[in-house]
């Protein structure tokens, strides 16, 4: 039985861009990794499937009391997946509901947290749930924003930007690995180096290089053209792998919307340098 590697973020930060690394640098493919089987080896925490063992109604009918009742359990069951570590997506606050941690601690062995500017967060996040940036931006401000559940995922804790951020950043530092999405796209070698370096073996330089080049936008854009994304939205009104840049917020959001984002996450913007 192994031990949860959490690879945590905020929606829309790179946490799908992480797990396409992994995949191929796990498995050194020939060709580039499918997009469509990243749960080979990761899982989403939130997949309603892991749950159904434990209530028998319908996901998109389960209270938030009863998923938090069977989320232990699911982490447990999670660990099982393979012999050493799991890997475990959440969108997830590291906070807890009805007194339950929302990543269990006995079976975590680690984290793996990417952080994005929150101005280019908001216009991805816009695009991916079809709400308008003005939605999105007073959405990412409340302390009780979530992900209901449906009938394939269930309920999801984000909380605002910059609580997500703080309850992971916060965290043991030796235990939680904190990447910036924006220095991932810039030094693409170093950042995922440090990746391979936290999961406790050193990085092998051609492996490395063919992990990224297979995981790069430009080859997941062209994959979801090619063959669709099932991850991707139902509201979504364009390509989950849209643009993939950093500081789309110059050019994409209004000076009134820009101010809004600053001065709600002045702090913790600072604090990752973004301000």
């Amino acid at each position: 039985m192994g031990k949860i590697v959490w690879l945590a973020s905020y929606p829309k930060s790179g946490n799908t861009w992480l797990r396409a690394f992994l995949h191929n640098y796990i498995a050194e493919p020939e060709t580039p990794y499918s997009i469509n089987r990243l749960i080979d080896f990761s899982a989403s925490e939130a997949n309603a499937r892991f749950y159904e063992r434990y209530n028998k109604r319908p996901a998109a009918t389960w209270s938030i009391a009863e998923v938090q009742r069977m989320r232990p359990f699911v982490h447990r069951d999670l660990t099982r997946l393979h012999p050493d570590l799991v890997f475990v997506k959440t969108h997830n606050a590291c906070l807890r509901v009805h007194n339950v941690p929302l990543c269990t601690p006995e079976v975590t062995e680690s984290a793996i947290y990417i952080l994005r500017d929150p101005r280019d967060v908001a216009i991805s996040y816009s695009a991916y749930t079809g709400q308008s940036l003005d939605q999105i931006i007073t959405f990412m401000n409340k302390s009780q924003a979530a992900n209901r559940g449906t009938a394939a995922q269930v309920f999801e804790l984000l909380s605002s930007w910059s609580a997500h951020v703080e309850s992971w950043t916060s965290q043991n530092s030796s235990k939680t690995l904190v990447l910036r999405y924006e220095d991932m796209l810039a030094h693409p070698l170093e950042h995922f180096a440090k990746v391979i370096e936290f999961l406790g073996t050193p990085p092998e330089p051609a492996r490395l290089a063919r992990a990224i080049e297979f995981s790069n936008f430009q080859t997941l854009a062209s994959q979801e053209a090619s063959f669709g994304y099932t991850a991707n939205a139902p509201t979504a009104n364009s390509p989950f792998f849209r643009i993939g840049q950093a500081r789309q917020w110059l050019s994409a959001l209004s000076i009134t919307q820009r101010l809004q984002i600053e001065t709600d996450h002045q702090a913790t913007m600072q604090k990752f340098l973004y301000l």
